[in-house]
C-alpha cells in the first residue's frame, strides 16, 4: 500500500452528513498521479514510489525533468514527490495512482504550504496587545516594547517574538476525516480546512496517529 498521493486544493464547501448536520469540507483534486520512479529495499534501503502530478509543456521544463519523465512515457510533471510504500512491486513505472487509494470514513493527514503573509509586526504575527491608545501614548500603539536586557546579560535571547516573515511554511494538518470519494471526478472531500490557498499542491497521506474511525456518542 502506498502511504500517500499528490493532489491540488480546489477550495471549501459544505454538505450534510447522514445525521443532517452541516459539515465543512475541503475539495481536493487527487491525481491521477503516475509513477515516475521506483525504489527497492534491497537496492535503495527502502521501498518507495516517486509520483508526478500535473503536466507542463516541455519548453517550460528543464531537460533533466523532461528526460526523467520520459522514462514513464509521461509529460513533464508540475509537482513530484516521493511516497513510501509497503512494497513497490505492485506498481510499475508509468502506472497511474488514483483517488481509489482512500476510503470514506478513514483519516488522512494533509501536507501543504501555508499562505504567505509577508513581513508582519508583532500584533498580527504573535497577537501582542500593543501599547495604549490614550494617556499620552505616541508612536507605540503596535510596538512590542523592550526586548533587550540590562548590562547583564546584555543580549537579546534566542526565540524572542519579534516582527518578521509570516506564513509560507510547511504545515501538516492531521486526522482529517474523509467524507466522500468521487472516483469519476478524482475528488476527495475531507472534513475541515486544509493549509494553503486555492490551487496549492498538497500531499494527502494515510493518518499516522488515528487509523480507525471513532464512533460518535450521542
Amino acid at each position: 500500500m502506498i502511504k500517500g498521493i499528490i493532489g491540488k486544493k480546489l477550495g471549501m464547501s459544505q454538505m450534510f452528513n447522514e445525521n443532517g448536520d452541516l459539515v465543512p469540507v475541503t475539495l481536493i483534486l487527487i491525481g491521477p498521479c503516475y509513477v515516475v520512479q521506483k525504489k527497492f529495499k534491497d537496492r535503495d534501503g527502502y521501498d518507495a514510489l516517486q509520483l508526478g502530478f500535473g503536466e507542463r509543456k516541455a519548453r517550460n521544463a528543464t531537460k533533466p525533468l523532461v528526460g526523467h519523465c520520459m522514462k514513464a512515457n509521461a509529460a513533464p510533471a508540475q509537482f513530484i514527490r516521493e511516497m513510501r510504500a509497503d512494497s513497490s512491486l505492485q506498481f510499475n513505472v508509468g502506472d497511474k495512482v488514483t483517488v481509489k487509494e482512500f476510503q470514506p470514513g478513514q483519516y488522512v493527514d494533509v501536507i501543504s504550504t501555508s499562505k504567505g503573509k509577508g513581513f508582519q509586526g508583532v500584533v498580527r504575527r504573535h497577537h501582542f496587545r500593543g501599547g495604549d491608545a490614550t494617556h499620552g501614548a505616541k508612536g507605540s500603539h503596535r510596538r512590542s516594547g523592550a526586548i533587550g536586557q540590562r548590562s547583564f546579560p546584555g543580549l537579546v535571547f534566542k526565540n524572542m517574538r519579534m516582527p518578521g516573515h509570516m506564513g509560507h511554511t510547511r504545515i501538516t494538518t492531521q486526522n482529517l476525516r474523509v467524507v466522500q470519494v468521487r472516483e469519476a471526478d478524482n475528488l476527495l472531500l475531507v472534513e475541515g480546512s486544509v493549509p494553503g490557498p486555492r490551487g496549492a499542491f498538497v500531499v494527502v497521506r494515510h493518518a499516522k496517529k488515528k487509523t480507525k474511525p471513532v464512533a460518535k456518542t450521542t
